[in-house]
């Protein structure tokens, strides 16, 4: 897999802003490919944003069930799920293009 393929996009959410600086230790939040393992992603980052990660904590978010209401009548389905991974960074280290510096 090449590493664009590996990581879809960042997490852009408040909760994913507040946790980047806690504890000093610079965080972020990406989505990644479902097959896609931690020693993958952590060479992905390292290639694509030219930073060292430390560490890399995997989520498999399940999906959830939506309804909505259409002329026919009720129709149910679920949304899909997906793979999310947190990505310590050694400290000095940020991604400049998520932080918008």
């Amino acid at each position: 897999m090449r590493y664009d393929q590996i990581i879809i996009e960042p997490v852009l959410t408040e909760k994913t802003n507040s946790m980047r600086e806690v504890d000093g230790k610079v965080k972020y939040t990406f989505k990644v490919n479902p097959r896609a393992n931690k020693l993958q992603i952590m060479d992905a980052v390292k290639n694509l944003f030219s930073v060292k990660p430390v560490e890399c904590r995997i989520i498999n978010v399940k999906a959830k069930p939506r309804q909505s209401r259409t002329k026919s009548g009720i129709r149910s389905g679920s949304t899909t799920p997906w793979k999310k991974a947190i990505v310590t960074l050694a400290e000095g280290n940020k991604i400049e293009i998520i932080e918008g510096v």
